[in-house]
């Protein structure tokens, strides 16, 4: 049996040095998960969430999925939404891609990789609905770039029509579903220009998304 001795000693080192920066950190944590924000994001492992953003443990509640999809038939990330909006009642919906996805990249080239085929069909899609857009955006890597970022945008706007987020709309609950997107090569981000806050903001917000590239911006 591998018990991973390296892992072990890695998680002493941190668990340490918060206690020695933060003497009252697991207790705090321990007593409440408050987060403002939800963030959906790709599950590759070059985009760690709280780090990139600057936030420590219990200040992001995290899903991510390869590709950063929002499907209306995952349960599994429907009951992240779920749990975020109506027992932790985030404030901020984010959902960020990033650069270089090799999930995107694949439903791009239509590579056959398994299984996961069946899930980057959803990418797919998107590269179907923005072809021209996406086959006019220059060589391979600025097309993959740009269906990188409509990707990202529609996928907001799928959360933006669960039931979960129009209910709480409804009921004048306040949440602002945002797009971003992360650069591998600078560790920046990237606005999309995508914020909702209402059923009424929706249209709106994704025309000033489409029309617009990404500013760089500090977030």
């Amino acid at each position: 049996m591998t018990s991973l001795p390296d892992l072990f000693e890695n998680n002493r080192r941190w668990a340490a040095s918060c206690v020695a920066k933060h003497p009252d950190f697991f207790a705090k944590l321990k007593a409440q998960q408050a987060p403002e924000y939800l963030w959906i994001g790709c599950a590759d492992s070059r985009v760690p969430a709280n780090e990139i953003v600057g936030l420590r443990p219990g200040e992001l509640f995290v899903h991510r999925n390869v590709a950063n999809v929002v499907v209306h038939s995952d349960l599994n990330c429907l009951s992240v939404l779920q749990y975020a909006v109506d027992v932790l009642q985030v404030r901020h919906i984010i959902v960020c891609g990033h650069y270089g996805c090799s999930g995107v990249r694949a439903a791009l080239d239509g590579a056959r990789l398994g299984l996961i085929d069946n899930w980057l069909r959803h990418v797919q899609d998107v590269h179907t609905k923005y072809h021209v857009e996406v086959d006019n955006a220059g060589d391979l890597e600025a097309r993959a770039d740009r269906l990188c970022e409509l990707n990202v945008i529609e996928q907001a706007l799928h959360v933006c029509k669960t039931t979960v987020v129009q209910d709480a709309w409804r009921r004048a609950q306040p949440i602002v579903v945002h797009a971003w997107i992360y650069g591998l090569n600078d560790g920046r981000l990237r606005d999309l220009g995508f914020g909702v806050a209402s059923e009424r903001e929706l249209r709106s917000g994704l025309v000033t998304a489409l029309n617009s590239r990404p500013q760089l911006k500090s977030v």
